[in-house]
């Protein structure tokens, strides 16, 4: 089936080479901010990105467990994703990688690209017609860079964030995003955010090394909508562990991975729910009722689904039990 390109994607696929000098150049580039990073302690690698463009995640974030993570942005080119995922992926190291993409790219003067392997090798170009204000800083196991910026103050804040920041790669991405934003961010405000963070080791199964994946296509405020659905994507991670231990009948640690995750979620029913089904199955069914109890408050739907679950082998197929817990108030 032949594709048209629409304006709307042309945002997206500036051409490698670009026009000769006298022709003009593509409108609407996707100027943004973003950082790409590596855990050294876990080898954790990712991308994280905002802009006033739509859906800038689509475009600009790449990364693969075990291989590299890459940003690229401004007059965007998006084969420096996959191409430089191929070049590190095949033994380069992300400098090198960059050095040879640059250099058969004629529309080089407008690109900007950061790239960082799994051993933490790290390196930004930022193209000398790159709009103002623009730049990038190459730090230990990480960059950040911008263009279009407010000011030329915001990839130094976004570097000082990362590197006094706690907590896990997601994190201290987050607050690299919400540095720059406090700064000026992009002059033309925002509208989109993502971000991208997988294992430092592929398991040969890319689904399931992506332990962040999200994106916020369309927000007046997209960094608190990423801030939102990261914790929503941290306490779902704590039930898929709760779920694996509770399958090696580690029954204490599943039920603290449960507990967990209900606890970032207190107002989300669903994550009540299975906290309930997880210790009605683990034989503390007493200690379930009052969660199953919470769930009902928040979603009263809820009280129907223990029958059901019980039919379908994933609660106790006793009677007693589940009348039990469909009336727990």
């Amino acid at each position: 089936m032949r594709r048209l390109v629409t304006p709307a994607l042309l945002l997206f696929v500036a051409p490698l080479t670009l026009p000769a000098s006298d022709a003009p150049i593509p409108l609407r580039p996707v100027h943004t901010f973003s950082i790409v990073a590596r855990d050294p302690a876990t080898g954790e690698l990712g991308v994280a990105v905002q802009s006033h463009a739509f859906s800038v995640g689509s475009g600009v974030s790449w990364a693969e467990a075990g291989v590299g993570a890459v940003a690229t942005q401004s007059f965007i080119d998006p084969s420096y994703g996959p191409l430089g995922l191929d070049l590190m992926r095949a033994g380069r190291s992300a400098p090198d990688s960059l050095k040879s993409l640059i250099a058969g790219d004629e529309g080089r003067d407008v690109r900007q690209v950061a790239m960082i392997d799994a051993s933490g090798r790290v390196s930004a170009y930022t193209g000398a017609k790159c709009i103002p204000s623009a730049g990038n800083h190459v730090g230990d196991n990480y960059s950040v860079q911008a263009n279009l910026m407010d000011n030329d103050g915001i990839w130094p804040a976004m570097a000082k964030a990362f590197e006094s920041a706690k907590g896990d790669l997601a994190e201290r991405m987050l607050q690299a995003l919400e540095a720059a934003q406090a700064a000026g961010g992009d002059i033309r405000g925002m509208q989109s955010a993502a971000i991208l963070v997988v294992k430092g080791a592929s398991s040969g199964k890319p689904w399931n090394d992506r332990i962040f994946d999200l994106r916020v296509e369309d927000s007046p405020q997209p960094l608190a909508e990423l801030r939102r659905l990261v914790n929503f994507q941290r306490a779902n991670n704590l039930a898929n562990d709760g779920d694996r231990y509770l399958e090696k009948k580690d029954y204490a640690a599943g039920l603290k991975a449960y507990a967990a995750a209900e606890a970032l979620l207190p107002d989300f029913a669903e994550m009540a729910f299975w906290h309930g089904v997880a210790l009605a199955n683990t034989g503390k069914v007493d200690d379930s009722l009052p969660v199953f109890a919470k769930a009902y408050r928040l979603y009263p739907k809820f009280r129907e689904l223990p029958p059901r679950l019980a039919k379908a082998g994933l609660l106790p197929d006793d009677p007693k039990v589940i009348a039990r817990i469909v009336a727990a108030k």
